[in-house]
C-alpha cells in the first residue's frame, strides 16, 4: 500500500476554484467580479489581447484566493498590475525559480513528517503518547497559508493558469512538456485551508494508521471447535493484509488448508461487525475461538467484551476531519468529488461504470466456475482471494520461504541486494546502484509501505515487516510491491524533465508498478516457472484480483455517499452502514457467482478506516498492470519501465496512450481471460 501524503497535498492538490466571484466575494474574498473586471481590462491596456486568456483567468484566480487580510482593491490591483509577466523568457524563469522553492519547501517538510513518524511505522519499541503527538503534528501546516501570506501563492496562481480536467483532456495532447509543466504549476494553489483544519486531519489521520498499524491477531492463539491450534508459534498477522495473503497461502496446503481458510474468514467477520474481542487484538496472553467467539486464559473462560466500534470511530473522525474542509472548495464540495476529479483526474461515475461493467461480465462467471472446478467444490465467500492462478501457488511454502532467507535475512541484506533485483530485471549496473542510493530498506511494524520524496536530495523509503527470524516469502513478496513503489518514486523525482511534472497521474499508476515487480518475485529468487500456460494464468489471476478489489471499491465509493447523507451518524449506524452496503454489493455481483447472499466480506479492507478512498487506485492499477504486461512483452523490460514511466504527471488517459498506444480500458483484461478460460479448461 502506498502512503498518501496528505500532510503535503490536502492544502495544495485539491480542486481549484476558478469561477469568477461574485459581487459579495466567494468565502471571504473581498474582491468583486466589477473590480476583478476592471483589474483585468487594466493588464489588458498594457499588455495586449494575446495574454487575454492569461490574464482573465489569473485575476479570477486571485480573486477567489484573496482575503481581506491579504490588503484592499488598491492593493490587489496594483499587486495584479506589478507582477503578472507577460514576457516569455521572463515567465520561464520564474517558474524555474519557483519550482526550485517548492522542491525545497516541499521535500524538506515531507522528510520532516517522515522522521517524525519514524516511531510509528519502525519496531522502536513500545509507542508512547508522546510518538503520537509528534506522529500527528504537520510541520508544513501552516505552509499554505505562509504561502498566500508572503504572496508567493499569489503570483503563481496569477501567472499559471489553472485548467480544469476537461480542458486539460482537450488541449492536453498538443501542450509540450513545458506547457504541460506549466498547467501542473497552475495546479498547486488551489484554495485556502485554514491551517487548524489541515493540523486537525493531520492528527487523527495518525491515530488512524497507528490503529491500523498495531492491529494483530496472534494465529497459534486460535483453536477450533475441538480446541485444535491450526497454525504455527510465532504467527502474528496484521489485518488485513496478513489475515488475507494467509489464506490465500493455504491453497497450496491440501491438507488443512481450507479448515484455516474458513477460520481466517471467521476472525474477519469479527472484525467487520466488531463481536471481536478487545482482549485478543495485538494481545497474546488470550487463547481465542472465533466461532465460538469464546475467549480463555490459563485454561479457564473469561469475560471478553467486543471491541467498541474502534475502527468505525476512526473512520468516522476522518470523515469529519475532511468535512470540516470541505467548505473551503465551494465547486467540488465533497471529498469524493475531490478525489476521483482531482487527484484521480478521472470523474467517479466513470470509474463506477469502468468497475460496475466489469464485476458485471460473463468472463467473471465464467472464471468463477472454473475455479469451483479446479477446488472441486463450491465456492466460499473467502474464494474472491483464491490464489491458484498463480504458478507459486503450487510450490510449497516452505521452499520459498528457505529461498528468501538465504537472501533476504534482515532490512540490511535486502538494501544490499537492491542492485541486484534491479541488474537482474534489466537495469544497467550504474543505474541499479544509483536507485539503491535513493531508496533506504527499513524494518516495518505495520504491513510496510513505501514513502518516496519530494525533493532530489531526499530519499524513498521501503518500509517492509521482517520478522525476528527474518523474511518469509509472503514477507519478501509484499516486499517486492514496495520496491516497486520506490521504483516509480525515485524514476518519477530523478528522470522527469519538470519538476512539476514529478510523479505519476495517479496512485493507480504507482501501484500498477508495484504489481508488476510483486509478479516478478519468483524472477529475482531464481525461481523458474516453466508453466507453458503461464501467460493465461496471469491473464485469469489479474481478471479475479479485478473482481475482488472493484467491489471494495465499491463500497467504499458507496459508503462515503452514505456518509455524507448521514453526517451526524455515530460510530454503531456507521458499522451497520458499512456492513449493509457491502451485503448489497455483495448480492448484486457476487452472489451468483458464489452461491451465497448477505456476505459482508468486501467491507474488511483497512484501507477504508485509514486511507480515505484510495481503494480504487489498485483495481485501477491492475487494469494499466496489465495493459503494460501486453506491451511490454518481448520488449526490454527495464529500457520500456524508464520511457513509460518518465512521461511523469500528465493526465491518465494520455499518459495510457503516451505508454502502450490506447486508453485505459477494461477491455484487454477481458479479452485476455475469455481467451484463457478456453485454453486453461481443456
Amino acid at each position: 500500500m502506498k502512503r498518501i501524503v496528505l500532510l503535503l497535498t490536502i492544502p495544495i492538490l485539491l480542486t481549484m476554484t476558478h469561477c469568477a466571484p461574485k459581487e459579495k466575494g466567494i468565502e471571504g474574498s473581498p474582491i468583486t467580479q466589477t473590480q476583478v473586471e476592471q483589474t483585468q481590462n487594466e493588464l489588458l491596456k498594457e499588455f495586449g489581447e494575446g495574454q487575454k486568456f492569461r490574464i482573465e483567468r489569473g485575476v479570477s484566480q486571485v480573486a477567489n484566493l484573496w482575503r481581506q487580510s491579504d490588503g484592499s482593491f488598491e492593493e490587489f490591483k496594483t499587486f495584479c498590475e506589478e507582477r503578472f509577466v507577460a514576457d516569455e523568457a521572463e515567465l520561464e524563469t520564474l517558474f524555474n525559480k519557483l519550482s526550485f522553492g517548492f522542491e525545497v519547501l516541499s521535500g524538506n517538510f515531507l522528510k520532516i513528517s517522515k522522521d517524525l513518524m519514524r516511531p510509528l511505522h519502525l519496531d522502536m519499541g513500545p509507542v508512547t503518547p508522546i510518538d503520537m503527538m509528534f506522529g500527528g503534528f504537520s510541520a508544513s501546516a501552516h505552509l499554505s497559508e505562509d504561502l498566500y501570506t508572503s504572496k508567493i501563492a499569489f503570483v503563481t496562481a496569477l501567472n499559471f493558469p489553472f485548467y480544469s480536467l476537461n480542458e486539460k483532456t482537450e488541449l492536453g495532447p498538443s501542450w509540450t512538456r513545458q506547457q504541460w509543466a506549466y498547467a501542473r504549476m497552475g495546479d498547486r494553489f488551489t484554495s485556502r485551508v485554514p491551517a487548524e483544519l489541515q493540523q486537525n486531519y493531520s492528527r487523527i489521520s495518525t491515530d488512524a494508521d497507528a490503529y491500523i498499524d498495531d492491529y494483530n491477531i496472534y494465529m497459534a492463539n486460535l483453536r477450533n471447535e475441538h480446541g485444535e491450534q491450526l497454525f504455527p508459534e510465532g504467527m502474528k498477522l496484521i489485518t488485513h493484509w496478513g489475515l488475507r495473503d494467509e489464506l490465500k497461502s493455504q491453497y497450496a496446503n491440501t491438507e488443512g488448508g481450507l479448515e484455516r481458510q474458513q477460520m481466517i474468514y471467521q476472525v474477519m467477520q469479527r472484525i467487520i461487525d466488531q463481536s471481536i474481542p478487545q482482549k485478543v487484538i495485538s494481545n497474546d496472553e488470550y487463547i481465542w475461538n472465533p466461532i465460538s467467539n469464546e475467549v480463555a486464559k490459563d485454561d479457564k473462560t473469561v469475560d471478553a467484551s467486543a471491541e467498541p466500534n474502534t475502527r468505525y470511530k476512526h473512520l468516522l473522525n476522518l470523515f469529519k476531519a475532511i468535512e470540516d474542509m470541505d467548505a473551503f472548495y465551494p465547486n467540488m464540495p465533497s471529498f469524493i468529488q475531490r478525489r476521483f476529479e482531482s487527484t484521480y483526474e478521472i470523474p467517479v461515475d466513470d470509474v463506477e461504470k469502468l468497475f460496475i461493467d466489469f464485476v458485471s461480465s460473463k468472463q467473471v462467471r465464467e472464471a468463477g466456475k472454473l475455479i469451483s472446478e479446479r477446488l472441486g467444490r463450491p465456492l466460499q465467500p473467502f474464494d474472491i482471494w483464491y490464489d491458484g492462478f498463480k504458478s507459486r501457488s503450487s510450490i510449497p511454502a516452505e521452499v520459498l520461504d528457505n529461498a528468501v532467507a538465504k537472501r533476504f535475512s534482515s532490512a540490511e541484506a535486502y538494501q544490499n541486494e537492491i542492485p541486484n533485483i534491479l541488474t537482474s530485471l534489466g537495469w544497467s549496473k550504474d543505474k541499479a546502484k544509483f536507485f539503491q542510493s535513493k531508496i533506504a530498506v527499513e524494518g516495518s511494524r505495520g504491513a510496510g509501505h513505501a514513502w518516496g520524496a519530494a525533493m532530489r536530495e531526499d530519499i524513498a523509503l521501503l518500509r517492509t515487516r521482517i520478522g525476528a527470524n527474518g523474511m518469509d516469502y509472503k514477507g519478501f513478496n509484499i516486499a517486492m510491491h514496495e520496491f516497486g513503489h520506490t521504483v516509480e518514486q525515485t524514476i518519477t523525482l530523478h528522470d522527469v524533465d519538470y519538476y512539476t511534472l514529478t510523479g505519476v497521474p495517479n496512485t493507480a499508476f504507482t501501484e500498477a508498478l508495484a504489481f508488476i515487480f510483486q509478479k516478478r518475485d519468483l524472477d529475482v529468487l531464481g525461481i523458474k516457472d516453466n508453466n507453458p500456460e503461464k501467460v493465461h494464468l496471469q491473464a485469469l489471476d489479474n481478471l479475479w484480483q479485478c473482481y475482488e478489489i472493484m467491489g471494495v471499491s465499491l463500497v467504499d465509493i458507496n459508503l462515503w455517499r452514505w456518509l455524507y447523507e448521514n453526517p451526524h451518524a455515530t460510530p454503531a449506524q456507521l458499522k451497520e452502514a458499512t456492513i449493509s452496503i457491502a451485503k448489497d454489493i455483495w448480492n448484486k455481483y457476487y452472489a451468483d457467482v458464489f452461491g451465497s447472499t448477505d456476505e459482508p466480506i468486501l467491507a474488511v479492507y483497512s484501507h477504508m478506516i485509514s486511507n480515505p478512498l484510495y481503494l480504487s487506485a489498485y483495481p485501477m492499477g491492475l487494469l494499466i498492470d496489465f495493459q503494460l504486461e501486453q506491451h511490454i512483452a518481448g520488449k526490454h523490460f527495464a529500457n520500456e519501465i524508464q520511457r513509460i514511466f518518465e512521461q511523469g504527471s500528465i493526465i491518465p488517459q494520455l499518459w495510457m496512450k503516451g505508454a502502450v498506444g490506447s486508453p485505459l480500458s477494461i477491455e484487454p483484461t477481458l479479452n485476455a481471460a475469455e481467451k484463457a478460460i478456453s485454453v486453461v479448461k481443456k
